[in-house]
């Protein structure tokens, strides 16, 4: 059976999947370069952050908060906790739920990276005048909002 549509040149630049996806790399090279010194990735700063934000919550809700698979997450946690920077304890109401807090050194590393990612958004956005960036960022969240259940990992929008 001959299919009817055909191989032909189109330009990457034209398609937002392909722009979407090169932001996304700019987006964590910038990120890591930031904060270089404080040897964390984007990942671990979200669901740092996710904890600070919900002191106590267990690791499938931080997981469905910042937009993570349940498998990623709980390897993501592991290396935060061997670093000593959240606690992962039973509930009280479920044994089989683990429930994570900051721990003072979590708190630590946390408000030392915040400059360091503020700049790095700062830099992500330099290219676009005051007004541009709040579009842009607008857009972006519609963007979000209107296709969050077609991810893997669908997020609290």
């Amino acid at each position: 059976m001959k299919s009817n549509t055909t191989a032909e040149a189109v330009d990457l630049e034209s398609m937002p999947g392909h722009c979407i996806r090169r932001l996304q790399q700019i987006a964590v090279a910038v990120f890591l370069q930031e904060t270089e010194s404080h040897g964390m990735t984007p990942v671990q700063y979200s669901a740092l952050q996710g904890v600070m934000n919900a002191p106590g919550i267990d690791q499938r809700s931080l997981a469905r908060s910042i937009g993570l698979d349940t498998s990623t997450i709980g390897s993501v946690i592991d290396r935060l906790e061997v670093r000593g920077l959240v606690s992962r304890n039973a509930s009280p109401t479920d044994k089989r739920v683990r429930m994570l807090t900051l721990t003072p050194m979590g708190r630590e590393a946390l408000e030392a990276v915040i400059p360091s990612m503020l700049q790095a958004q700062e830099r992500m956005l330099d290219p676009l005048t005051k007004p541009e960036r709040a579009e842009f960022m607008r857009m972006l969240r519609i963007l979000v909002v209107a296709n969050n259940e077609l991810s893997r990992a669908p997020g609290e929008v």
